[in-house]
């Protein structure tokens, strides 16, 4: 089994255990709290502890240097440098020492939360923990919340746990909290296997990766959740090159899963700074900005209609803004999220190359929206200006929260020659490994051998069926298909009929030409590569020939075609063996009867 194997493997194993034994702090929390509170006083805490024990190695040198400095203006790069990380904490008190003095144990944690540096003040105060510490002490829980932290089983030191893992830690917790929430708990999740495949999409194909330097990349997450997809394209392009310069930037409007990111850019060494606050559609705090990649699960199905203003806003700006092009229905803006993406791509000149961005869709952005609509004119946008490159389908069941089809779209600013023009099609619906024990919904993980098929299949860009059998005897299948863009255009023209009047003759208006009968109104989808005056004679004058077709209300749409792509055609059975088939059952049903009732 290979090293990410083992990792996948170990999100349903020692990673939710860890979680689990973490969560039990909610024993102390029953009477006090409801079951949907617990969460309120577990993630701040965890984090608490989690800086607490990246602390303590050094809390002698940052006292020391604290009392030195403490005349100055400037402190923060002093007292930074002494604790070895962006953050710090002056206060002379440990977990256990607060645990030594039970009768001032609330003044001494918060004489120890104040002695934290500003920015993680920041994380704790948009977490609103300051109401939870009050309620502890009333409640007088907070002494043994406390306890359960110093407990040596919830050691989170980072000898113990790795950044990766105690961000996948947070992540089970956050679960735990949003489930108990009755939320859509998975809006906040995606799993590794699937964080991998698309990290190796963006990097193995990029043939600008890397250069003579090495590599030096920046990477946005518009929905980063905690931050685990940051996490993991940096520890991919590491992989690839030691030295590798990885710049991460994010936004998140869940002030508990943004907290967490924060800590942990702050923990891992980062600019904390480059993790914003609040909703990527109306408050964009990274305007101006422009990304080598951009990997992305925004969430779908999840209306726009809170940020409806500013948006139709920046609609109205055509393209000096991120949504000019189109908007989806208010019941689902996952398409905007698209073009956030797009939007903050970097473009290709001569200097530099083009960006590329991994974006996760469900299948409603393939389809939905006829010709002229919102839908259809943000995927005419990305088509005719050439940057969907690759859609692949996911198999079903490979998220904590939904079984139904997903998809990973592609989309980059500087294609490879060989592709432009072009739009590739991955199936990888049967590309994957059963686990054996589900974690919600997730039934299923996009192991090495899964993944290294999908990437070959990428790569090698023809049409092909991939199938191959697994170490664990499974097999494994992906399809690929290479279209046209045109292919996935069409004119939707609109035909009319002529008004009859009570004689059967044809209504003309005062120009002498024939009156619509809007009863009679209809429509045709025409390829787009296809001359619409001669489809009208083959496909419709044949059988109507007063029709017309008004030209002004013809709309160009764009589709894809995902399920009749891969269609195939299953040859029915002959009737002659299917009766045979029948006949023979008959005979072996009335021979059991007569064994069991004789000839009568």
């Amino acid at each position: 089994m290979s090293t990410n194997d083992v990792l996948i493997k170990k999100v349903g194993s020692n990673i939710q255990e860890k979680a689990a034994l973490i969560w039990n702090v909610a024993n102390t929390l029953v009477g006090l709290y409801k079951p949907h509170e617990y969460g309120l006083v577990i993630l701040p805490m965890c984090l608490i502890k989690r800086f607490h024990d990246c602390l303590l190695p050094t809390q002698k040198q940052v006292l020391q240097m604290a009392e030195k400095v403490k005349d100055l203006q400037v402190k923060e790069g002093f007292l930074t440098k002494a604790s070895g990380y962006q953050f710090y904490n002056t206060s002379k008190f440990t977990f256990e020492t607060l645990l030594a003095d039970s009768a001032n144990i609330a003044d001494n944690f918060e004489d120890y939360l104040n002695g934290f540096s500003d920015n993680v003040k920041d994380i704790l105060h948009r977490m609103k923990f300051e109401d939870q510490i009050k309620t502890m002490k009333e409640g007088k829980v907070l002494y043994q919340v406390i306890s359960d932290f110093n407990s040596a089983k919830a050691d989170m030191s980072p000898e113990k746990i790795s950044a990766v893992d105690m961000g996948y830690i947070f992540e089970n917790l956050v679960q735990r909290f949003s489930e108990s929430y009755d939320e859509e708990a998975g809006a906040h999740f995606t799993s590794r296997d699937i964080i991998y495949l698309m990290c190796d999409l963006l990097v193995n194909s990029d043939k600008n990766a890397f250069s003579n330097n090495g590599i030096n990349k920046t990477v946005y997450d518009m929905t980063m959740g905690t931050s685990q997809m940051l996490t993991c394209m940096e520890e991919r392009l590491k992989q690839f090159d030691k030295e590798a310069v990885v710049t991460s930037f994010g936004q998140e409007f869940n002030p508990f899963t943004f907290g967490i990111a924060k800590a942990d850019m702050l923990i891992r060494g980062g600019d904390p700074n480059n993790m914003q606050f609040g909703d990527t559609l109306n408050d964009d705090k990274f305007n101006g900005y422009k990304f080598d990649y951009i990997i992305s699960n925004p969430p779908f199905g999840i209306d726009w209609k809170k940020e409806a203003d500013d948006i139709e806003k920046e609609n109205k700006k055509g393209s000096a803004g991120r949504f000019g092009v189109g908007l989806p229905p208010k019941s689902d803006g996952q398409l905007l999220f698209m073009l956030n993406g797009v939007a903050k791509l970097k473009d290709p000149n001569e200097n530099k190359t083009g960006g590329r961005m991994a974006i996760i869709q469900n299948g409603s952005s393939l389809f939905s929206g006829d010709a002229g609509s919102g839908q259809s004119e943000i995927r005419r946008y990305l088509i005719e200006n050439d940057w969907l490159d690759a859609i692949v389908q996911l198999p079903n069941d490979s998220f904590y929260n939904t079984g139904i089809a997903t998809y990973i779209w592609i989309i980059t600013k500087d294609k490879d020659e060989n592709r432009v023009g072009k739009v590739q099609l991955i199936d990888a619906s049967n590309c994957y490994e059963s686990r054996r024990k589900n974690i919600g919904n997730k039934r299923v993980d996009i192991t090495n051998e899964c993944r290294n098929l999908i990437v070959k299949a990428y790569d090698e860009y023809a049409n092909k069926n991939y199938k191959e059998t697994t170490e664990s005897g499974n097999t494994i299948i992906c399809k690929s298909k290479v279209l046209d863009s045109v292919d996935l255009g069409y004119n939707k023209i609109t035909v009319e009929s002529p008004l009859l009047d009570d004689k059967g003759l044809i209504v003309k208006d005062k120009k002498g030409k024939p009156q619509a009968d809007s009863d009679k109104r209809d429509f045709e989808n025409v390829p787009l590569d296809e001359d619409i005056d001669k489809y009208f004679e083959r496909e419709v004058l044949p059988y109507n020939k007063d029709a017309w077709i008004d030209k002004s209300k013809t709309k160009i749409g764009y589709e894809i075609p995902f399920t009749r792509t891969f269609y195939e055609y299953k040859q029915l059975e002959k009737a002659d063996d299917i009766a045979a088939r029948i006949e023979e059952h008959e005979k072996n049903l009335m021979e059991k009867l007569r064994n069991l009732f004789g000839d009568k």
